[in-house]
């Protein structure tokens, strides 16, 4: 069974853990008559040869002997099976290599496409489909599967590999507008799943309609593992390409609310009750602070009357932040309230692990502006260093509190530098001696309280690492502007850096520094000059040039797609309560193309 095992040279060969050598003496396991033994080479086997989805150069060698074990060997066929799906749908250099392996192995299996075991059926279903184009000839054998087949996964798995296989479209869409009629609904999905694969936008609506009736009958999980190759769309994934086909997947039941508004612009209002109504914890909460952001708002929200009382306080303060995101009606004494009887929550509490705390109190002030001064006197009154920013738009407030701000440094800083001279002199000295002990923040303040650039200068000529140096003065430049001229040269040097963001970032600190825009403006314009997706460290090249109030040509093609396109153009990583990046990203593109015309 394993002839010619030790004619190749497996130390020459790797796998996911280096070396193949162990190979031999695994495959060896793997066909012993020992069921534990063979179980665990068979688990050794996979993770070593198939590694996350990667295959190496030792796979395709394997795939032979894998093979033979699967069809003569003494322990169950299935594990070996899903080993050979695994190599023929694996990824890395050696990807061609493996599937040609496995589809060579092919027709020695074939008479396990009609074993007793259901699930040994369904896997030499994926196996075939993840050869692609090398099991073309293998199609009349599916078409004759499908006729005989009485297990209903099994003809699932059939229509979808065929579908995904069929040289003959139409031949494939007419044999699937039958079997949307078959009594099995898990075959009707697949059928609809993949006459929505292959219609054109917008989907039609009977269709989208059969597909989610299916659906009902056959829920599934779009979320899980599939095992097709990259060619297949899941039914989620397809009904998500047409916003109105996704909205009425929502209003069915199919809980993809979320990621309807994630991929479409101005749908939260479409959205929000399912958001709502399916909000349980505070990350949840989160996602209704976010569409609350991009609506108008100002309605009442009963529904989150359950979660304002709740006992657990992560979703008590999340939902007070959905409140004054979607501006309801005493929301601003909701967050009064939640200062007076849980200021530690409201001040230290993160909603998600890597969200800002105290979020709920700054975004009162955010949101409502100046009818938010209740808000900024309590923080005044109680200053905590999580709520400082409620400060920024109330420097009388601000004023008032120098004493206790100072004593708050370093996160104190950004509120005395928007009060400037007006912070005294005691200010000031306080943050000269954190500046002359190494804090940054400290020493950008002290410019705007005392005009005194000196000690943010000297930081970052100071510090020992040249890469840390050189981003830490495109930071000051930023900030302060010509005082930062002496930083010049390492403002130049960070224009090579090896990433866009930095050299745009570099580009624009130079400006800011010098006015110069005949070098500077082209490589902040190439950061935006894509029109794919952009995330949101990229967004300062667009705040720069709004700045400068220059759009070079190169860059209005993607500035325009910024604010005509349906879909996201900028991508969240995370969702903590704040407004979307593609919403900022938009506002700030229709304030470039409005100054430059």
């Amino acid at each position: 069974m394993l002839e010619g095992i030790d004619d190749i040279d497996w130390a020459a060969l790797e796998h996911a853990y280096g070396p193949a050598d162990d190979v031999p003496a695994l495959l060896r396991a793997a066909g012993s008559t020992d069921a534990r033994d063979r179980d665990e080479a068979v688990d050794e086997l996979y993770t070593s040869l198939c590694h996350q989805g990667s295959v190496y150069s030792a796979t395709a060698p394997a795939v032979h002997f894998v093979a033979r074990l699967a069809r003569d060997g003494p322990g169950r066929r299935l594990p070996l099976l899903w080993l050979l799906h695994g190599a023929a749908d694996g990824a890395g250099p050696e990807r061609q290599q493996a599937r040609r392996a496995v589809a060579t192995a092919l027709p020695a299996l074939l008479g396990l496409a009609a074993d007793r075991d259901a699930d040994v059926r369904r896997a030499m279903v994926w196996i075939v489909a993840a050869c692609e184009e090398a099991s073309l000839p293998l199609l009349p054998l599916l078409r004759a599967r499908l006729e005989t087949e009485e297990d209903g996964e099994v003809r699932a798995d059939l229509v979808t590999a065929l579908g995904l296989l069929d040289v003959a479209p139409e031949i494939g869409r007419a044999r699937n507008q039958c079997l949307l009629s078959a009594p099995e609904p898990s075959v009707r999905r697949a059928a609809a799943t993949d006459l929505l694969r292959t219609s054109s936008l917008p989907l039609p609506l009977a269709l989208v309609e059969s597909a989610l009736d299916a659906r009902e009958a056959a829920p599934g999980d779009d979320d899980t593992f599939h095992p097709w190759p990259a060619s297949h769309v899941p039914l989620k994934q397809r009904l998500l390409d047409d916003p109105d086909a996704a909205l009425r997947a929502v209003e069915r039941g199919l809980p993809m609310a979320w990621e309807l508004t994630e991929t479409w612009r101005d749908r939260e209002r479409d959205v929000l009750p399912w958001l709502a109504d399916g909000a349980k914890d505070s990350e949840d909460l989160c996602r209704v602070a976010r569409a609350g952001a991009a609506m108008p708002g100002g309605e009442a929200a009963p529904w989150l009357d359950s979660h304002l009382r709740s006992d657990a306080t992560e979703i008590r303060v999340a939902a007070t932040l959905a409140a004054v995101r979607l501006r309801v009606p005493g929301a601003l004494g909701l967050v009064l309230r939640l200062m007076d009887e849980l200021p530690e929550a409201a001040a230290s509490l993160r909603l998600t692990p890597l969200g800002t705390p105290g979020t709920v109190v700054t975004a009162a002030v955010e949101v409502f502006g100046t009818a938010a001064e209740p808000v900024a006197r309590r923080v005044a009154a109680r200053p905590r260093a999580e709520w400082l920013d409620a400060l920024l738009p109330f420097p009388g407030l601000a004023a008032d509190c120098v004493d206790d701000l100072v004593g708050l440094l370093p996160a104190s800083a950004g509120v005395l530098a928007v009060l400037g001279p007006a912070a005294g002199r005691a200010a000031a000295r306080a943050l000269r001696a954190r500046a002359a002990a190494g804090d940054l923040p400290a020493a950008l303040a002290l410019v705007r309280v005392d005009g005194d650039a000196g000690p943010a200068v000297q930081l970052v000529n100071v510090m020992p690492d040249v890469v840390a140096r050189r981003a830490a003065a495109v930071r000051v430049a930023s900030e302060i502007g010509p005082s930062a001229r002496e930083l010049l040269p390492l403002l130049e040097e960070r224009l090579r850096a090896p990433t866009q963001e930095s050299r745009a970032d570099a580009a624009a600190a130079i400006w800011r520094v010098t006015g110069r825009t005949h070098d500077t403006v082209p490589v902040i314009a190439n950061s935006l000059s894509r029109r794919g997706d952009l995330y949101e460290p990229r967004l300062g090249a667009l705040r720069a040039l709004t700045a400068m109030r220059l759009l070079p040509p190169a860059a209005r093609p993607a500035v325009e797609h910024l604010v005509s396109s349906p879909r996201r153009v900028v991508r969240a990583l995370l969702c903590d309560g704040t407004p979307h990046p593609d919403v900022v990203a938009r506002e700030l593109a229709r304030e470039l193309l409005a100054a430059t015309g």
